[in-house]
């Protein structure tokens, strides 16, 4: 889903298919891992929480369960996602599943204390920035062109079905027995680890000796590349603006359904009804606005689009019951859709070669902080204030704050000439010659081969 800025890209020869895409059998191995673990892991986050709540009561807790999985990426995100440059992809992948494997089985050891469980949590979540970092750098060794933004989306949508998937069944499973909801977790990354070891070709390190500094130094250098180029820094505040409002009603889900469920509901299923609406809405509106405009619509829908999230979730100040709050929450979810895909398929475009791990480091790390402070906020303020004011103020806030990045959203001259200046080889003046890491040598077997297509840089992925 790639917004189309220069006539020498590929995405004018025509879009990839999803035909093309899966018939890259490492991709199908990544996917297939990544589905097994996204959905293992909602279904741990929906079991905690719901665990969490019931044994304290309390909602700060309860999104605090929610929340911890995003507090690793605050105390050091980017240098772990740096890690990843150093080592080569598949034993990153492997030794992080294997250790989150591990600690979700003494997660679901009965009769923790809330305060274990989060602090084991916690140590959980540590592997997630090496081991996203590293899928996030080989995609544009398994696919080329068109085929990265068509695998992204897919990646995306898979993502957002993964929540739903994981949020039903944890939801439902959290009511009877949380401890086997953790225990499917550890099993999903299990036959994640095995996956990706037998269907990932090994491959060196992006980042060799020669090109090494020191890893502080390393990971200043992804924060000056995204923050010091205009149109990177200008997507990176559009994307955490709208993650600072969007995960709030699944935040605030179970403390939600229980104050507001009635008699129509259940508080379980009205919790699972809530949390995943807005990646239904994802999937929805992800699938529409990419069939339905064109790249170049795409783009020009992005501002709007932005201020309509936000826009959205104003009415919970109303208190509506949970069906119509799920409603909303979908409708959040479903312009969220038209706007990331495109941010994602512009940000690959503008970032230099050799980064990748790193830049995603820098966005993946600040996505997760946000959307971290942004329910924790709100459930401390929902133990003084009705959720649904706290909700609809809290969105109210978020429409001003995209008002402000819609309008100093750079020119499409600028977004021309930062796409055009990432693809050539002497681009990155930010970053001195001697430490600039080469561009990994793309494997044979894996180049597009369509006239004209060789020489173009891949796609890096956010």
């Amino acid at each position: 889903m790639e917004a189309t800025v220069s006539d020498e890209r590929p995405a004018r020869e025509g879009p990839a298919t999803f035909r093309e895409v899966f018939a890259q059998p490492e991709y199908r191995a990544v996917f297939t891992a990544s589905a097994l673990s996204w959905i293992g892991d909602y279904i741990a986050k929906a079991a905690v929480t719901v665990l969490v709540y019931r044994e304290t009561e309390s909602v700060a807790l309860s999104a605090a369960a929610f929340a911890v999985s995003y507090l690793p990426w605050l105390v050091g995100g980017p240098l772990l996602a740096t890690l990843a440059e150093r080592h080569r992809y598949r034993q990153v992948m492997v030794t992080c599943d294997l250790i989150r494997m591990a600690l979700m089985v003494l997660v679901a050891i009965p009769d923790n204390p809330p305060w274990l469980i989060l602090a084991l949590l916690f140590g959980t979540t540590l592997a997630n920035p090496p081991s996203q970092a590293a899928r996030s750098a080989l995609m544009p060794l398994i696919l080329t062109g068109d085929r990265v933004v068509v695998g992204l989306s897919i990646n995306a949508s898979t993502g957002q079905a993964a929540q739903v998937i994981g949020y039903l069944l944890g939801a439902a499973i959290a009511t009877v027995n949380p401890t086997a909801a953790l225990l499917i977790n550890a099993a999903t990354f299990g036959a994640s680890a095995l996956v990706v070891r037998l269907g990932v070709r090994d491959r060196p390190s992006a980042m060799t000796s020669a090109h090494r500094s020191h890893l502080l130094r390393e990971t200043a250098e992804g924060f000056q590349i995204v923050f010091g180029r205009p149109v990177l820094r200008s997507i990176a505040v559009l994307v955490f603006s709208a993650m600072l409002f969007s995960i709030v009603p699944e935040g605030l889900a179970a403390a939600w359904a229980a104050e507001g469920s009635g008699g129509h509901l259940g508080t379980g299923l009205a919790q699972a009804v809530i949390m995943a609406a807005n990646p239904v809405g994802f999937i929805l509106g992800g699938l529409l606005v990419g069939r339905a405009f064109s790249p170049d619509r795409r783009l020009a829908l992005m501002r709007p689009l932005a201020v309509l999230a936000p826009a959205v979730l104003v009415p919970a100040l109303l208190n509506p019951p949970p069906v119509v709050v799920a409603l909303l929450a979908a409708a959040c979810g479903f312009a969220v859709a038209g706007l990331l895909p495109v941010a994602n398929g512009l940000f690959v475009r503008a970032l230099p070669d050799g980064y990748r791990a790193r830049a995603f480091g820098v966005m993946a790390s600040g996505i997760q902080i946000i959307q971290g402070i942004a329910v924790l906020t709100t459930g401390l303020l929902a133990e003084r204030f009705a959720i649904s004011t706290v909700v609809g103020t809290w969105s109210a806030a978020g429409v001003l704050l995209m008002l402000a990045a819609a309008l100093t959203w750079p020119s499409r001259e600028t977004v021309d000439a930062a796409v055009e200046s990432a693809g050539r080889p002497t681009a990155d003046a930010t970053i001195p010659q001697s430490r600039r890491p080469c561009p990994p040598v793309q494997p044979a077997g894996t180049a597009d081969e369509r006239p004209g297509e060789r020489g173009r840089r891949s796609h890096a992925v956010t």
